[in-house]
């Protein structure tokens, strides 16, 4: 079973997202900001990170790369999610060290997808 970190700060997103990943048969823990994300994650053990952009405390860009710089969290895979998709958006997660980006309202095949992918490399 996959341990996900699901970094979200709206509670319904975070719910209903979970509830479907745990359906899924992934085993997932949730953070709230970015700050508590990072500090999470540092403790170790998960496979993947799913991690909101637009984050109270320290936005999803900083908290990625403050884990892309830590060396016990330099390798876990981090897909990106928003809800304001813009123009440069993609290429922006990615610079910050997003290994994919996925657009909110979520479609859960296309997520489920990526996952899989980065869970299988």
């Amino acid at each position: 079973m996959s341990r996900i970190l699901l970094v979200e700060d709206n509670e319904m997103n975070r719910d209903m997202l979970s509830r479907r990943l745990t359906r899924k048969g992934y085993e997932v823990t949730m953070a709230v900001d970015g700050r508590e994300g990072v500090e999470m994650a540092k403790q170790g053990g998960y496979d993947l990170i799913l991690m909101d952009m637009s984050l109270p405390e320290i936005d999803g860009w900083e908290a990625t790369r403050q884990l892309r710089a830590a060396e016990e969290t330099r390798s876990i895979p981090i897909i990106a999610l928003t809800a304001h998709a813009m123009a440069g958006d993609r290429e922006k997660a990615l610079e910050a060290g997003c290994d994919d980006y996925d657009t909110k309202p979520i479609e859960l095949e296309r997520l489920l997808s990526k996952m899989e992918g980065l869970l299988n490399k």
